[in-house]
């Protein structure tokens, strides 16, 4: 093989058939190498017309084309490792085979494609002693139970033992390291073994077990596996260290599977369970836009207060905020007030992070609340401290900790907390969560709609510049099409959920009215 280069992101080839609906095959390996830090590259040996019930049919193209693809990629790229899946014919293996001897990748991984979940062979003999040929040439092969008895030409083990006394046999005759999975055996845990040769006649063992996670979502797991080693290699230069964050990796995926929600049968596991709980960066918007809905149960909610923004749009207060003639002792009294109200909504926040069913909703409000309490209401710290005599003449005093300390909240302020922050109207937390979401929307999406609106008035001599430039940020609207899209969800719940979210998200935009007007 050639030389191992460890790289951060490596490049990794995929050579296997496609899955249509994206749980294994190149599909899967593309997503496992992505989600492992690769860069995924595929070429495909066949197109396979199958869903999460099982294969329809197969269409293999010419061979000839299959080593075109390969050496398009080799010409062109360099390749870190390659993972091999299926193969489908003797002439297919003969071909990767050839490539292999040719380009001498660093690392190639082999998950052996020969026996269908049924039992059934998936190869001619002659293709399976293609197969076995490659075996040479690659440093790890991945089989599971029947595969691996079926390269040795024996029955399937029938317990822990009998299993890594194949993987000894596998390692001995060819020489490559080799993967036994305990997959197929009974019992609470999931045991994998690394065997790796030596250099003499012993072999080096590591055994990493697993709690085994019941789902029937395990669709593509021993395509997903054999792709995230071979990527984590390519990082580490290690098999053992690759094998134990893949198997971590992996439970994770197995453990949220069922909520994927994808087809009848087999569903696939969820290969980026772990970065979509820890959270993906907010979609980013650009500055001065216009937030979109997330989905139709948005659009229609959006539409439904499109009357009621119109007359926001249309209030003297927002106006003058637009073309900087308000009055600034008007705006001061207005931000003051809004001072007392942030405070409030922060605490808001901070109870919808508490009741967020995932991870990555609960980050999102509570980064939100600390937004806040300290971004936006710095602002109002500092115009406050600078405009804070009589007629809005600037004064010398101690900038507060708390704006809002000291100032008695009026009557608006006091009903629209009232209605974010009073009791809850259900007791199922996953109602009071809707309804919570509905509530707290508006101040994301109505702020960020004006802002959109304002931001083309702005000029650096405005004298509400800051202000303005803070609800047209593209970090602010980033934040909205997040909060949007989390609505977007919760509408997609029961109908009282959805009555929940859609009469608070109403009644909170009335109170953004409300809020303006008064100033």
């Amino acid at each position: 093989m050639g030389e191992l280069s460890v790289r951060d992101v490596p490049r990794i080839l995929s050579i296997a058939g496609t899955d249509p609906t994206g749980g294994a095959g190149i599909q899967a390996d593309l997503k496992s190498i992505a989600a492992n830090g690769g860069y995924g590259m595929a070429v495909v040996t066949a197109l396979v017309a199958q869903n999460t019930h099982g294969v329809r049919s197969v269409h293999t193209p010419p061979a000839g084309f299959l080593r075109e693809q390969l050496d398009a990629v080799s010409d062109d790229v360099i390749i870190d490792a390659v993972k091999i899946g299926m193969l489908g014919s003797t002439e297919v293996a003969r071909t990767v085979g050839s490539w292999l001897a040719d380009v001498r990748p660093p690392a190639v991984v082999l998950d052996p494609v020969m026996v269908a979940s049924s039992g059934d062979r998936l190869l001619s003999p002659d293709a399976e002693d293609a197969l076995r040929g490659l075996l040479h040439q690659v440093d790890l092969v991945t089989p599971n139970l029947p595969e691996l008895a079926a390269l040795l030409e024996a029955e399937p083990a029938q317990d822990w033992d009998e299993a890594l006394e194949q993987g000894r046999r596998l390692a001995r005759e060819y020489g490559t390291s080799v993967l036994v999975k305990g997959g197929h055996l009974a019992g609470t845990a999931a045991p994998d073994a690394l065997v790796m040769p030596d250099g003499g006649r012993g072999f080096t063992i590591s055994v990493f077990s697993s709690a085994r996670v019941e789902t029937k979502n395990t669709h593509g797991t021993g395509c997903s596996l054999s792709a995230a080693l071979a990527t984590l290699f390519a990082r580490t230069g290690n098999w053992t260290h690759a094998l134990g964050a893949a198997k971590a990796w992996l439970q994770e995926a197995l453990e949220s599977a069922d909520l994927l929600e994808v087809g009848t049968g087999h569903g696939p596991v969820n290969h980026f369970a772990g970065l979509w709980q820890r959270g993906l960066a907010p979609l980013p918007a650009p500055a001065g836009s216009d937030v979109p809905p997330a989905g139709d149960r948005t659009a229609e909610l959006w539409s439904r207060t499109a009357d009621i923004r119109e007359k926001i749009a249309g209030l003297d207060f927002v106006r003058g905020l637009g073309d900087g003639t308000l009055d600034s002792a008007v705006f001061g009294r207005y931000l003051a007030q809004d001072a007392i109200y942030l405070r409030g909504y922060a605490r808001a926040l901070a109870r919808a992070s508490e009741l967020a069913p995932t991870l990555q909703e609960q980050l999102f409000w509570a980064e939100s609340a600390n937004g806040a309490l300290e971004a936006e209401l710095d602002l109002h710290r500092n115009w406050l401290h600078a405009n804070a005599g009589p007629g809005g003449v600037p004064v010398t005093r101690d900038v507060p900790a708390d704006p809002a300390a000291g100032l008695a909240a009026g009557p608006v302020t006091r009903g629209y907390l009232d209605h974010l922050l009073g009791p809850g109207r259900y007791q199922d937390d996953r109602f009071e969560y809707a309804r919570l979401v509905g509530a707290v929307l508006p101040c994301f999406w109505v702020y960020a709609d004006a802002g959109a609106e304002l931001a083309a008035g702005n000029h650096p001599a405005h004298p509400y510049r800051e202000w303005l430039d803070t609800y047209a940020d593209p970090a602010f609207a980033a934040a909205t099409v997040r909060a949007v899209g989390i609505l977007e969800g919760v509408l997609a719940g029961n109908d009282d959920q959805r009555r929940a979210a859609e009469e608070a998200f109403a009644l909170s935009v009335q109170w953004e009215h409300d809020f303006f007007a008064a100033g």
